[in-house]
């Protein structure tokens, strides 16, 4: 939120006061005039509006004019001569709509505050920040992980065919060595009941009886007929134990870690942890998002060019933000589910409805 230009107006007893605000417009102080018509008395100022309920059904419906029922009126301050002079002030009042100002006394009463720019520095409208990163070194869609880049419908698909291509080029690389360790005579079958010996082992029994020593013990097999033993189906249970550990770490890295509810009940959901250090606040962080509403329309995201960049714990960005991209690492990606409380609240944003509950998927390129 940045302030544009000064703004203020003098409300005078018994006349009521209506303004149209060209932009948003944020009151900050209440305060009496120089001169007192009643040094001991009490004023109150009161606003009236109309109810943000009305002015939604108003935009379907626009023949129909808003009602004395229709508006709120509400107390802003009281303020009394020789106690409480002043009044500090933290309202804003949206653009293109109609407030009426009233005072209940007898003393002049001074408003001022600024006209702002909600969208300043906030996520999802701020995508093309400057960032100490080159274009050259910024990150481009392609490193974002599938998770984000990808619908869930469509993943199962390419993990699929991707792990089918990795095993087509694993067993061809392990058939030539399969081939090599794979005996030239069939191993004895236990489980088979004959009388005949196999070849192999007649030979052996014939060849350790004429190596015996002089003192009747026989010598050790000569190393080159152990290593005539089988290896191949080793081999290659070994390398699918491998590839079965690969299928399980890609599937655990695909499917995230559990959700975790934060402050105002912000939740987030690692999807790939990071290295290095965290962000904390007071650090300048650089991300890439994409922001999605609750039935899965994208209202707004950066996947490429400049990244959107800003100071972590210092209000540049919504609350859901600040809490939840704390604690990220380099190269980490996380979903962050921002209650409207902690986004835009009953205000409506673009094509973000009013008590929208937001959904970020982002990733952390650079922490400083």
């Amino acid at each position: 939120m940045t302030a544009v230009a000064v703004w203020s107006i003098v409300l005078t007893p018994g006349q009521k006061e209506t303004i149209v605000p060209q932009a948003d417009l944020q009151i900050k102080n209440a305060a009496l005039g120089e001169k007192l018509s009643d040094e001991s008395g009490r004023t109150t100022v009161k606003l009236t509006y109309i109810n943000p309920a009305k002015i939604d059904d108003d935009d379907e419906n626009e023949e129909e004019q808003p009602s004395a029922e229709d508006e709120i009126t509400t107390v802003l301050c009281s303020l009394t001569a020789g106690k409480i002079e002043q009044s500090a002030c933290d309202l804003i009042l949206e653009s293109d709509e109609e407030y009426t100002f009233e005072l209940i006394g007898k003393n002049t009463v001074y408003l001022y505050g600024n006209y702002i720019d909600q969208n300043a520095n906030q996520p999802p409208y701020d995508s093309d920040m400057d960032s100490d990163m080159s274009d050259e070194e910024a990150y481009k869609l392609d490193d974002v992980s599938s998770d984000v880049e990808v619908h869930p419908d469509e993943l199962q698909g390419l993990e699929d065919d991707a792990e089918r291509f990795e095993e087509l080029s694993d067993l061809a690389e392990d058939e030539p060595k399969a081939e090599q360790a794979k005996p030239s005579k069939r191993p004895r079958d236990d489980a088979m009941d004959t009388d005949e010996q196999p070849v192999e082992k007649v030979s052996k029994k014939k060849k350790a009886k004429k190596q015996k020593g002089e003192d009747g013990k026989a010598i050790p097999v000569a190393a080159e007929e152990k290593a005539a033993e089988p290896k191949g189906e080793k081999e290659e249970e070994k390398k699918a134990d491998k590839k079965d550990k690969k299928k399980q770490k890609g599937s655990e890295e695909k499917k995230g870690g559990a959700s975790k509810e934060l402050a105002g009940g912000v939740k987030i959901r690692d999807v790939k942890t990071g290295d290095g250090k965290a962000a904390k606040n007071g650090a300048r962080v650089s991300m890439r998002y994409i922001g999605k509403l609750q039935n899965g329309k994208v209202f707004d995201q950066n996947t490429k060019g400049k990244p959107f960049t800003f100071k972590l714990g210092t209000g540049d960005v919504i609350k859901g933000w600040d809490i939840g991209v704390a604690g990220m690492q380099i190269g980490g990606e996380r979903e962050i589910i921002v209650p409207p409380a902690m986004g835009y609240g009953a205000r409506k944003m673009s094509d973000i409805p009013a008590n929208s509950t937001l959904i970020f998927e982002v990733k952390c390129l650079e922490i400083k």
